[in-house]
């Protein structure tokens, strides 16, 4: 999902996308830790994911426009 997608979901979804992608990031973990995961790199760009959208929602708390 690209910032700009991002910027137009509204409070509610965002928060629903960062649990889903904490919920990817442990299925990544475990598929790592099992030696099922092709992509070794898939982990990183999960939790760079998770930051972005954690940034986001904290600029919206403290009124930062961007």
């Amino acid at each position: 999902m690209t910032m700009q997608e991002l910027h137009r979901l509204s409070g509610e979804d965002l928060r629903k996308e960062i649990e889903e992608s904490y919920r990817e990031l442990r299925n990544v973990r475990f598929r790592l830790a099992t030696r099922q995961l092709t992509n070794v790199h898939e982990e990183s760009k999960v939790k760079k994911r998770i930051a972005r959208m954690k940034t986001l929602q904290r600029q919206r708390q403290l009124g930062i426009n961007q």
